[in-house]
């Protein structure tokens, strides 16, 4: 096993709003307080409809205790300087709270919505995180920029554009996965890894988790602090009534990924392959209404954590306590009752963290 501890993390979208609702990033400052008043350890944003490193910087600037970091930023159409420079400063304003979440994005995405030239995405991720370090290195210790890497080279950094030392230089880099490839990378070069929601526990187990201690083997690196993060499907509500609207939506979420080819691999592992391969067809159909039929009730369960809010915290701690090191959900907090049952949420993850914690001193486990 590589880690066992549970720690919850909250997510600020869509998190603290009304179901259904666009983010209103002016209000993104009281939901960052509110997550922090429910106990959270720490609030994360992806990238896909505002800029994460401006959402986080109003999450840091609202709060005291919590992390903030990206639940992934997309590396690849920023250059490695410019990702070094945007994770320093969010380390600078959060006084040393900030996480920096990467992802590669698929190929299309990388060509037509991107306009880049795309490569193969292990390889390129692995350059592009020693590429960011040697620039931190640069800022922190004054090395000479130097950095020949197979796709980055770097050898220019003058005074005006070196923003010099910071109080907390270490910044944990963990990177979005799936494929063996990237959880190789990851093991060799990141602080941590983020599995994509659909991968289920015996695949983070035996698939992901195994290639992590192999690319950690390969540059001679110890996991002992090494964080595996997850968001995982969740269907869940105040009451048997409104789960079941959850849990349709559940279904239609599960048969998209399904039809996704860089998804393929966690589907096999279950085998379900078969279903895959249906899905992909209606997706090239356009058949939207018919891709939520394949998801049987055996597949919803398979991969989502369904339950109502008094049971949803204990449930996610059994499906993913000895293998995720943070869990994180968004479930709207609308008042004092919701903040309520959020608080009791958080508290029974900690407790299964503290449960954890003690069987790894007493048995002796970890990385």
């Amino acid at each position: 096993m590589l880690i066992e501890t549970l720690l919850p993390l909250g997510k600020v979208d869509p998190g603290l709003r009304a179901p259904d609702q666009p983010l209103d990033i002016r209000t993104v400052a009281d939901q960052a307080r509110v997550v922090e008043e429910c106990g959270f350890d720490g609030l994360m944003t992806e990238e896909t409809k505002d800029d994460p490193f401006v959402i986080m910087a109003l999450a840091a600037q609202a709060t005291q205790r919590i992390n903030v970091g990206t639940a992934v930023t997309i590396a690849f159409p920023r250059s490695p300087t410019l990702m070094a420079l945007s994770a320093w400063t969010m380390q600078k304003l959060s006084a040393g709270r900030f996480v920096l979440g990467m992802g590669p994005q698929v190929r299309p995405h990388i060509q037509r919505r991107y306009g880049m030239e795309p490569h193969p995405a292990g390889p390129w991720m692995r350059d592009y995180v020693l590429a960011v370090r040697a620039v931190w290195d640069c800022w922190q210790n004054g090395t000479k920029l130097d950095y020949q890497g197979e796709f980055y080279k770097l050898d220019l950094m003058v005074p005006l554009f070196n923003p010099g030392p910071i109080e907390h230089p270490e910044i944990p880099v963990h990177l979005a996965a799936v494929n063996p490839v990237m959880c190789k990378v990851a093991g060799e070069v990141a602080d941590g890894i983020r599995p994509h929601p659909v991968c289920t526990p015996g695949y983070i187990r035996d698939v992901m988790l195994e290639e992590v201690r192999k690319g950690a083997a390969r540059s001679g690196r110890s996991l002992e602090n090494f964080s595996v993060s997850m968001k995982p499907l969740i269907a869940t509500a105040p009451n048997e009534e409104e789960l079941q609207v959850k849990m349709r939506d559940a279904r239609a979420r599960i048969a998209f990924y399904a039809s996704t080819p860089a998804y393929l691999s966690t589907f096999e592992y279950v085998g379900l392959g078969e279903l895959a391969a249906e899905a992909k067809l209606l997706s090239r159909a356009q058949d939207w209404e018919a891709l939520p039929n394949l998801i049987t009730d055996d597949i919803l369960h398979q991969f989502v954590v369904v339950g109502t809010y008094d049971v949803i915290g204990k449930k996610l701690a059994e499906r993913f306590g000895d293998v995720v090191t943070n869990c994180e959900f968004s479930i709207p907090v609308r008042n004092q009752a919701e903040k309520e049952i959020m608080q009791q949420l958080v508290r029974d993850l900690h407790a299964h963290g503290e449960k954890a914690k003690a069987r790894q001193t007493i048995m002796g486990t970890g990385a």
